[in-house]
């Protein structure tokens, strides 16, 4: 049985003084656009039992998401694991708020539960479409659609009877879902680095550097590496590595003097180049390497680089 906390009793227990883990279950992306502000963000799908492990002392740990649907969910998995200290919040973040907790508040974001309702209405839709008007040759386009109408209506119905949504799992990890959600034109211009990066597979472009973040953070601490993110300011702003250096991929595909560069970035340094997920590093980098640097791109991005304890600040 999963023990639960109206967030008033948490307000009161905040009042007093007590010293109250919480946190905060929902994807990266809802938890910047508001969240209570001593509230730590553990994403449902990437939450063990070694994250929960020696916090909250005496006392239990609180989890908080959305509504209070997955933050039962994850008592209830760290209740299997053997950590019985935890409690769920009544009525999520918001009703956090209406008991007169502080919150932080950030860039809109659009809550996982309305990406699962487009999401699958999109494809159902998608699915009558072709069973209605879709060809019977040379695919037989009337039973494909069919079939992922159906497909979709019984993951629903499963999703509903288990409480458990793979749909929302998936998405939860998109890009858009994680701590720097780029916008849409930061989407585009990710996917065409992506593209250009295929498209040059055959030719001298730069590929990712198997240098272990462990490396990556020694040669940033001896100073012989300088790390560059190559995200656009937006993205920048709402968090980035602490003393890591900001050359948006936008500013150097639109060229920027060598005597400037050099200033930015020095020539006697590894230069390590990272950006959300692991795409447009590879597109900085080859610009970088036509002026002579030591570039190496890292395939795990902004969100892999926080986890693995680079640290982090927000803002300019």
């Amino acid at each position: 049985m999963v023990a639960t906390v109206t967030p008033a009793t948490l307000a009161d227990r905040r009042r007093r003084g007590d010293n109250l883990t919480l946190i905060d279950v929902r994807t990266p992306a809802e938890y910047g656009e508001v969240h209570v502000d001593f509230a730590r963000n553990v994403p449902l799908d990437r939450l063990t039992s070694q994250d929960i492990a020696g916090l909250g002392g005496d006392g239990p740990v609180y989890f908080v998401c959305k509504s209070g649907g997955r933050s039962h969910k994850a008592c209830e998995k760290m209740l299997a694991a053997g950590i019985d200290k935890v409690v769920s919040v009544e009525g999520g973040t918001a009703a956090c708020e209406a008991a007169g907790l502080p919150v932080i508040r950030g860039r809109k974001a659009m809550s996982l539960e309305r990406q699962v309702r487009i999401a699958a209405g999109t494809l159902v839709a998608i699915g009558a479409a072709l069973a209605a008007f879709g060809p019977d040759a040379p695919v037989n386009w009337r039973v494909i659609g069919t079939g992922l109408a159906g497909f979709i209506g019984c993951g629903l119905v499963f999703a509903g009877v288990t409480d458990t949504c793979g749909m929302a799992m998936l998405l939860a990890r998109m890009p858009w879902n994680q701590a720097s959600s780029p916008s849409a034109s930061c989407c585009i211009r990710m996917l065409l680095a992506g593209l250009l990066a295929t498209s040059l597979s055959g030719q001298a472009s730069a590929q990712h550097t198997k240098d272990s973040l462990d490396v990556v953070q020694q040669g940033v601490a001896q100073q012989k590496a300088v790390l560059v993110d190559c995200r656009e300011p937006d993205e920048w702003k709402d968090g980035h590595v602490t003393g890591a250096v900001s050359l948006p991929l936008s500013t150097l595909e639109r060229g920027v003097p060598p005597e400037q560069l050099a200033r930015i970035l020095p020539k006697d340094k590894i230069v390590y180049v990272h950006c959300l997920a692991g795409g447009r590093c590879l597109a900085a980098a080859k610009i970088l390497q036509k002026s002579g640097y030591d570039v190496r791109p890292l395939k795990p991005g902004y969100p892999d680089l926080t986890k693995a304890g680079f640290p982090t600040v927000v803002g300019p």
